[in-house]
């Protein structure tokens, strides 16, 4: 201890020379590292999010396109049939239209109504414009033949295409 009045001897503190500046440069080459991980991660984010976006525009329209092909009603068939119209694009709407006289002739002679419910979809592959999904669909028949409603099962394949800002059917394969 030190008497009154006198200093304690201070002891210098051992810098090594650039220290602080080695310190700077270190946290400057970290927020670069920082800056770039942001920079690459950032727009790989966006890309998913986009990603999972169509993906779900797909979805939703795959499901309705289902609904509107396995719902019929010969009181609204007419509204009905270009409802599926409005939907579709390519040879899938060719052929649908090339059928609708005799669908007509046949829902409206038996007043047959349909009604159509998707329980599950799935994607199988996609890209920017165009996806294929896979549908299970079931229905309810009434007509004219059959006093009690029957069951339908639909499981179908729909290719889509984006048009015009919409996801259109272009074909549709009935499977399993």
């Amino acid at each position: 201890m030190a008497a009154a009045g006198t200093a304690e001897p201070v002891t210098p503190s051992v810098r090594r020379p650039g220290s602080r500046a080695l310190a700077l440069a270190g946290l400057a080459v970290a927020a670069a590292a920082c800056v770039v991980l942001i920079a690459i991660t950032v727009p790989r984010l966006a890309a998913a999010d986009e990603h999972e976006a169509r993906r779900t525009e797909v979805l939703q329209a795959a499901r309705q396109h289902a609904v509107n092909f396995t719902t019929l009603d010969y009181r609204t068939l007419d509204r009905d049939l270009e409802r599926v119209l409005r939907g579709a694009t390519g040879q899938f709407r060719s052929e649908f239209e090339a059928g609708t006289t005799n669908l007509s002739e046949l829902v409206t002679a038996n007043k047959g109504v349909s009604e159509g419910e998707v329980l599950e979809a799935g994607i199988v592959s996609d890209d920017a414009d165009s996806a294929r999904v896979l549908v299970v669909a079931d229905s309810t028949v009434t007509n004219t033949a059959g006093p009690a409603p029957r069951p339908r099962y639909y499981r179908m394949q729909m290719d889509l295409v984006l048009v015009r800002g919409r996801w259109l059917v272009s074909d549709l394969q009935f499977v399993g």
